[in-house]
């Protein structure tokens, strides 16, 4: 079976999908988006994805997008990252794309990636604000407890995760968060584990 992740190294959905392929043992390979170039918006990709976005697994002919998909994907087909209720897997992603990744990931992108003319404070106050707020809500969580969803490391944790892993500045730091912190390097201490920017190219600042 060929399995080939189209994504980029600066996307953190990306490096969810990347990240449980990785983990589970999937043979895969990645497929570089230039996306800062507009890639991901030419006809030749929309016709992959016309949502005009990664991650896009083609499973050997099988087209999925959406990272919780492809985790969900992954889950099914190796029975690894599952071992738990699949409701609070769900839940956890859902949270996730709402609270976490759906508020990191543009923060993240117009604070770092965007041209400084063009960065707004006023929107980067907002999203920081909704950002520590579902922080603290997974902060909580994480003291109570070494895994989201079940007794070891699931598809619920790595969605949460995927944007924490990151080093550009986009108001998050570990030391503000310990349970987070232990939780990060929790997963970081599991086999195979890899940071984004050595599973998949980075696109950002290449010529």
């Amino acid at each position: 079976m060929t399995n080939t992740l189209y994504c980029f190294g600066e996307s953190g959905n990306a490096y969810k999908a990347a990240l449980a392929l990785e983990l589970a043992g999937v043979d895969w390979t990645p497929r570089f988006v230039d996306f800062f170039k507009g890639a991901a918006r030419s006809p030749e990709f929309l016709a992959i994805n016309p949502m005009g976005e990664v991650p896009v697994l083609d499973a050997d002919g099988t087209l999925l997008t959406q990272s919780g998909v492809i985790q969900k994907w992954v889950m099914d087909t190796t029975g690894a990252l599952g071992d738990a209720d699949p409701l609070e897997i769900l839940r956890w992603t859902i949270f996730d794309n709402q609270k976490i990744s759906g508020v990191a990931g543009p923060l993240r992108f117009m604070m770092n990636f965007l041209p400084e003319d063009k960065r707004n404070p006023d929107v980067n106050g907002f999203l920081s604000g909704r950002l520590k707020a579902a922080l603290g809500v997974l902060e909580g969580e994480l003291t109570n407890r070494d895994w989201l969803a079940g007794d070891t490391l699931t598809c619920a944790d790595i969605s949460c995760a995927g944007y924490l892993f990151y080093d550009e500045p986009f108001t998050f730091s570990r030391t503000t968060y310990p349970a987070i912190d232990a939780w990060l390097t929790r997963i970081s201490e599991t086999p195979g584990w890899k940071h984004p920017y050595d599973l998949m190219q980075r696109a950002f600042g290449t010529s």
